[in-house]
């Protein structure tokens, strides 16, 4: 999508806030992991089908979720995007701090909820990626709170703020084809979402270049218990998750981009919200259901709507 601007100038060019956001994000993690020199041992019970009974000894504070997968089956190990770890969500790559029992989750499961919530949320922190450097180093670009929609939303959503010179650009359909690209380009490379809990000092860091991001770092870690702040890394892109995304971006199977909406002006600009479709790989749509779909997926998401699930409708097949 090319285009070119001076309001780029505002503040470093995106490859320098990315390059500044990874150091950040490398330097906590080295610091965490020091937190644990001396090996100790946990034990992880296992629950699922045919699972109930295995009991795993772990490495503390280093083992994850998806450690515990490669010491069961290459199934475990390719189906997992989620875990629970004593009932509560836990993303496959964080570590595990104590001894506890462990569920591996599935889009195949009796009760997907948990790991179709955190699909939707990965897959608008995938759009955001996408955008965040569809425009290269030409354009400002301000990634805003990404609405929690639910899956019966018919689509996921990405809020954004373009460089001003864009507001009277409307997205071709070759635009919204090159974005899908982008992020087809990322599932491809199945790039692990690595979770890191930190403090909000490390976050407001890490978000140095963007008002609105540390707004957010404030927010989120006044509604966390221990008043913390989840990050995640997804190849160079770091991004703030209140709750858990899935285990990697390969875990997608078909992802479009479908709309980029006007919202109307906000205080940082002209406010809008792109928009997309996608469903995993162990669930598969017909290129008709796909079209149909899709034509619900470019309507406007208001972020109250709620409908009929179509992952839900797959995974009951």
């Amino acid at each position: 999508i090319g285009f070119a601007s001076a309001a780029a100038a505002v503040r470093p060019p995106a490859a320098e806030v990315r390059s500044q956001r990874n150091a950040i994000f490398s330097r906590e993690q080295d610091r965490q992991r020091a937190l644990y020199p001396r090996i100790e041992k946990i034990e992880v019970s296992v629950q699922g089908p045919g699972l109930d009974g295995t009991l795993l000894i772990m490495n503390k504070g280093m083992s994850t979720p998806l450690s515990c997968a490669r010491h069961l089956t290459e199934h475990h190990v390719k189906s997992s995007a989620l875990a629970l770890v004593d009932g509560e969500p836990w993303p496959l790559h964080q570590p595990l701090t104590h001894s506890c029992s462990l569920t591996l989750l599935t889009f195949k499961d009796s009760d997907p909820t948990l790991v179709n919530q955190a699909y939707w949320r990965s897959c608008a922190a995938l759009l955001g990626q996408v955008l965040e450097s569809a425009f290269k180093d030409d354009f400002t670009v301000e990634l805003l709170n990404t609405p929690e929609v639910p899956v019966t939303s018919g689509a996921f959503c990405c809020d954004v703020v373009l460089d001003p010179q864009l507001d009277s650009w409307t997205p071709s359909e070759e635009s919204l084809r090159s974005l899908t690209r982008g992020a087809q380009q990322l599932i491809h490379q199945d790039l692990a979402w690595e979770p890191l809990e930190v403090a909000p000092s490390v976050a407001l860091e890490v978000f140095s270049h963007s008002r609105i991001k540390q707004e957010e770092v404030e927010e989120k870690a006044a509604q966390h218990a221990r008043g913390k702040v989840m990050l995640y890394r997804c190849g160079d892109h770091v991004l703030l998750s209140g709750n858990p995304l899935v285990a990697r971006t390969g875990l997608c199977s078909q992802y479009e981009v479908t709309a980029l909406h006007s919202l109307g002006q906000g205080p940082l600009g002209l406010h809008r919200r792109a928009q997309g479709l996608s469903l995993p790989l162990q669930l598969q749509a017909h290129h008709t259901v796909w079209r149909k779909l899709r034509q619900r997926a470019e309507k406007l998401v208001r972020t109250t709507v709620i409908s009929l699930s179509y992952l839900t409708l797959f995974q009951r097949q």
